[in-house]
C-alpha cells in the first residue's frame, strides 16, 4: 500500500461524467454510471431563460450521500452577471457542493478573488478550473499554481480551438494541450481531458483517450456513460504497472534514500513520485 502521508496526494480522477442541471433525476444515476467524478453543468448545457431555475434544481442535490464520486457543480464564468448569481447562490445554499469546476477562468486573479469569497464555512470548496482560453493558456502556469484548492485543471478543446482559429483535432491543439499537462503536473494537479462528443464513435473515443494518457494526462471527461469504461481502462493501471510501481516503492523504502536500481534500470525521486501515483490510482480502484 502507499504510506498514509501519501494518501491525500492522490485522487481517483480518471473519468467525468456531465449532467444537466435542468434535470436534477439525472444526478443519481450519473453517480451509478462507475464515472469517478460527476458534473452537474450550470453553463454550456443550460439555455439563458432557465439558468435561475436550473441553480434552483441544482444545489438541493449536495444533500445526498455521493458515496466515493467525487461531485462538483460547473457554473458560469465569474466575469459573467449569471457566474456571480451561481456564487451568491452557493455562498447562501445550506448545501453547497463540495467543488466547483470553473469555466473561461483567463487570470490567476480570478481564482484568489474565489477563494476569499468562500471563506469560511465554504472554505472546503475545491477548484477544478478549465483552460479554453488563450489568456488562460498564457497564464495556465499560474492559474495551477493559484489557491491551494486546485485540484485539477481541465483542457477546453472546444472553445480553446475557437480561440486558436483552428479546428479541433489533436494535431491543431497538440501545443495547447502539452502546455497544460507541464502546467498541471508541475503544479502537481490533476489533468482531465475534454470530451470525446461523438458518443457513438467508440473507436474514436478509444484512440483519444489513449493520446491523452500517453501525453500525460490524467483522465477524460465524458459525455454518455457508455463512454466510462473505455475512459477507465485508459487511465487505470495495468496489472503489471502496479506490481513495478509496488516493486520499486519497496525497494527505494528498503534501501538509504538515495538511488536505487530496479530491473537493472537506476531509479531517483521523480520516478519515484510516478510509482506513488500509480499505486495510489491502482488501489483505490482494485488493482
Amino acid at each position: 500500500m502507499v504510506p498514509a502521508m501519501n494518501e491525500t496526494l492522490y485522487r481517483t480522477r480518471r473519468s467525468l461524467i456531465f449532467t444537466d442541471g435542468m434535470k436534477p433525476e439525472m444526478f443519481a444515476k450519473a453517480l451509478k454510471t462507475g464515472a469517478d467524478m460527476v458534473c452537474v453543468d450550470l453553463e454550456d448545457a443550460i439555455a439563458p431563460e432557465h439558468k435561475d431555475q436550473a441553480r434552483d434544481h441544482t444545489l438541493p442535490l449536495f444533500a445526498l450521500d455521493g458515496g466515493p464520486v467525487e461531485r462538483l457543480v460547473r457554473i458560469n464564468g465569474l466575469r459573467t452577471a449569471e457566474g456571480l448569481a451561481d456564487l451568491l447562490a452557493i455562498i447562501a445554499s445550506p448545501t453547497p457542493p463540495p467543488a466547483l469546476m470553473l469555466p473561461k477562468i483567463k487570470s490567476p486573479d480570478e481564482i484568489r478573488l474565489l477563494e476569499e469569497l468562500l471563506g469560511g464555512r465554504h472554505a472546503a470548496i475545491r477548484f477544478h478550473v478549465i483552460i479554453e482560453t488563450n489568456e488562460g493558456l498564457e497564464a495556465c502556469h499560474e492559474i495551477a499554481r493559484s489557491s491551494p484548492r486546485m485540484d485539477s485543471l481541465v483542457f477546453g478543446s472546444y472553445d480553446m480551438a475557437a480561440d486558436l482559429r483552428v479546428e479541433s483535432a489533436w494535431n491543431t491543439l497538440l501545443y495547447a494541450r502539452s502546455r497544460v499537462v507541464h502546467a498541471a503536473a508541475s503544479a502537481g494537479l490533476d489533468l482531465i481531458d475534454a470530451p470525446y462528443l461523438d458518443f457513438e464513435d467508440e473507436a474514436g473515443l478509444d484512440a483519444a483517450a489513449a493520446a491523452a494518457a500517453a501525453l500525460g494526462m490524467t483522465g477524460k471527461a465524458a459525455v454518455h456513460p457508455r463512454q466510462i469504461p473505455i475512459i477507465n481502462r485508459h487511465f487505470t493501471p495495468t496489472p503489471e504497472a502496479a506490481a513495478r510501481a509496488r516493486r520499486v516503492i519497496a525497494e527505494f523504502e528498503a534501501g538509504d534514500g538515495g538511488l536505487v536500481v530496479v530491473d537493472g534500470k537506476l531509479i531517483e525521486k521523480p520516478v519515484l513520485r510516478a510509482m506513488y501515483r500509480t499505486l495510489a490510482v491502482a488501489d483505490r480502484v482494485g488493482g
